[in-house]
């Protein structure tokens, strides 16, 4: 396996549990996604597809991580864990782009075309983040772990929420940042809603029983 030094470089950066470079190239899941990602990519751009997706198939089968051969990503890319990571294939990632694990960059299209988005350079995407569709993340963006963006976000922001919502923009909050427990979680709505139902269908029956 062949390691970009500017790939070593980011996990040393940015893990602060990696004591060395060797101890990085033997051990981190996320720099070895990484490299076998650049091995498929080049093959994909050479042409030889089947060969691409062979590789980045075994990658997938090994780590959990599914980055499509015909993305374009940048230098210095850092993943971390690289568990449930899924880059679809017209994907663009800048330079210097940290990645946590569960992140999904996805479409919202069945389309040939540009489906998948595009993230600028310095972007922190947090853990189980989504970003779908033909949009543009923009330089030094920071998501929030569990956001769901589907709208362009510009430069110097951070984006927290479901749906993803710019709470600080060049370091101005627009809002009251929201921390990991004030994120939207339609799934607690969705139980509150039905104790709701509950506790009233018991109302109903014990006037029913009278």
């Amino acid at each position: 396996m062949i390691f970009r030094p500017d790939d070593v470089a980011a996990v040393l950066e940015c893990d602060p549990s990696v004591a060395d470079e060797e101890e990085a190239k033997e051990f981190h899941m996320g720099l070895h996604v990484v490299a076998m990602y650049r091995e498929a990519h080049e093959l994909w751009l050479a042409g030889k597809k089947k060969e691409a997706l062979k590789i980045n198939y075994e990658c997938h089968s090994k780590t959990g991580a599914d980055i499509h051969p015909g993305a374009e990503i940048g230098k210095s890319f850092f993943i971390d864990h690289a568990t449930g990571i899924v880059i679809g294939e017209t994907t663009i990632i800048g330079d210097h782009v940290m990645i946590y694990q569960g992140v999904t960059l996805g479409g919202v299209s069945t389309s040939k075309g540009k489906r998948h988005p595009t993230l600028g350079n310095n972007v922190v995407v947090g853990t189980g983040a989504i970003i779908l569709g033909n949009i543009n993340i923009g330089n030094n963006v920071r998501v929030g772990a569990g956001s769901v963006v589907l709208k362009d976000i510009p430069d110097d922001s951070t984006v927290v929420g479901i749906p993803g919502e710019v709470v600080k923009h060049k370091g101005v909050s627009i809002k009251n940042e929201l921390d990991h427990s004030d994120l939207p979680d339609p799934m607690m709505d969705e139980i509150r809603s039905l104790k709701k139902e509950i506790s009233s269908l018991k109302k109903e029956l014990e006037a029913l029983k009278r």
